[in-house]
């Protein structure tokens, strides 16, 4: 069957913490991903009634699709996957592409603060295997894969030292090929970033065209024997009998089993076992027109190695196939919010500051997505409650670019039932739900919301003076 046709609209005010579904049908936001990815693969168009399914797959994201190709690959099952708007339509259309040894906020040495050595390098081991995994997945796919290393930008003086105490951790505890450059050597190695008082760099990190590579998850999980319903948002689901049931406009879909890969797009009706789990907050960004030759000789840039700044608002950015400059940062609180124009000024200012030869530069593209922030900083691949059969991979905090599909794969092997033996479990972002916090125990969140978003305000400004000041 051939990909469903895209409806006209796109809410560009959908906010999951206060709406119940992201939509039905709607058409991609106006990323520059939507815009040159070519033709989306091939789906099973809406459900059209009732239909009985081993695994039912919330989500064709890169978690989603992933975790579709590794049931039909490793386990022989075929999996029904569940997307309320376009394949991909949430935070794999809208990312930054940014593919890290790494996932959810925290760093190694907070790894080590929190759970100690032994743990930590256990969960490194895990992490960087799932890297391993998915730079072998960008060989295979057709993504604009750079594999170039990740530049971490100290953008203050004093940002230097903490760089430098976190290279020589990376080196000596958990064997990385970790250094540090100087400013002098960031601009003339790599491009002539004014910000920038010297860098870390470390040699994991593989750029990608984020679209493109989940296009090519589904079809390969397609063609596996995976279902693809798009137009087919869950309107609800509950447990009956041994069945779940997930609602949809179409018809409802009765699992054994269902994986919810919903990202930054979970809306709070969606299940119990999510709600209040997460803190959806925007990223907003940017791509230029094409460079000129005199525009690229004046910034410098001989690499498309990706880069992210220091501040706890961070910047990134890298150049594109095509010699575009990808910029993106947080900004709005909230969806209501989005559109207004200082958010877009946020971002066209920290170009004129980092490189001012593009000061002024045409944007052709500019919008913003939600990023899925757990609130203890770290992912969950789990079964939250044993007397439901229900498993989620969610959390990921803006770092899920590479881990999506190790999290697919690991979640696909737990939904199969095949994680009774790995050690791998017992790691602290499989072996225990989503936390949340202990005010929200009593109220509701559709109560709360406006609290919620008030502390986060606050913060906001509080990381302003702490980055800028």
């Amino acid at each position: 069957m051939a990909a469903s046709a895209r409806t006209d609209t796109y809410d560009p005010c959908y906010d999951p913490l206060v709406a119940p579904t992201p939509g039905a049908n709607q058409a991609y936001a106006p990323t520059w991903w939507a815009a040159s990815a070519g033709a989306a693969p091939q789906d099973d168009g809406p459900v059209r009634g009732d239909m009985d399914v081993e695994v039912a797959i919330v989500g064709s994201g890169s978690t989603g699709m992933a975790t579709a190709l590794y049931l039909a690959q490793e386990h022989g099952i075929a999996a029904v996957v569940l997307e309320a708007n376009q394949t991909a339509w949430g935070c794999s259309s809208r990312s930054g592409g940014q593919g890290q040894n790494a996932s959810g906020r925290l760093k190694r040495s907070q790894w080590i603060a929190r759970w100690g050595p032994d743990v930590a390098k256990r969960l490194d081991t895990e992490i960087r295997t799932g890297f391993e995994n998915f730079r072998e997945l960008t060989q295979q796919i057709d993504c604009d894969a750079h594999d170039g290393g990740h530049l971490y930008v100290a953008h203050r003086p004093e940002k230097v030292p903490v760089l430098t105490q976190e290279a020589a951790l990376m080196r000596d505890v958990f064997g990385y090929a970790t250094r540090m450059l100087s400013a002098e050597q960031l601009r003339a190695e790599y491009c002539d970033e004014r910000e920038a008082c010297g860098a870390m760099f470390e040699p994991h990190g593989v750029g990608i065209h984020p679209l493109k590579f989940t296009y090519g998850l589904a079809r390969k999980a397609r063609a596996l024997g995976a279902k693809l319903h798009t137009a087919s948002p869950v309107q609800g689901m509950q447990m009956v009998g041994d069945r779940v049931h997930l609602r949809t406009p179409g018809g409802t879909v009765r699992a054994r089993r269902v994986a919810v890969c919903t990202g930054g797009y979970t809306g709070q009706a969606l299940t119990p076992l999510l709600r209040n789990r997460l803190m959806p907050i925007l990223s907003n960004s940017v791509v230029t027109r094409p460079l000129t030759d005199a525009e690229l000789k004046a910034t410098n840039f001989r690499s498309k190695t990706f880069l992210t700044d220091t501040r706890t608002l961070r910047f990134y950015y890298r150049l594109l196939e095509g010699n575009r400059l990808q910029l993106g940062s947080r900004s709005s609180i909230t969806g209501a919010e989005a559109q207004a124009p200082q958010h877009l000024k946020l971002l066209t200012d920290a170009i004129a500051r980092k490189f001012p030869p593009l000061a002024g530069i045409g944007i052709d593209h500019s919008w913003w997505g939600w990023v899925d922030v757990s609130h203890d900083m770290m992912p969950r691949i789990t079964r939250p409650d044993a007397a439901q059969k229900v498993w989620y991979a969610v959390g990921y905090g803006g770092n899920g670019v590479s881990f999506s599909t190790w999290a697919g794969k690991r979640l696909a092997q737990r939904v199969a039932g095949q994680d009774g033996q790995d050690r791998a479990f017992e790691l602290p972002i499989y072996d225990s739900p989503l936390p949340f916090p202990n005010v929200l125990n009593a109220v509701t969140s559709e109560a709360f919301a406006p609290f919620r978003r008030f502390g986060q305000r606050f913060l906001y400004k509080w990381y302003w003076l702490q980055d800028e000041k």
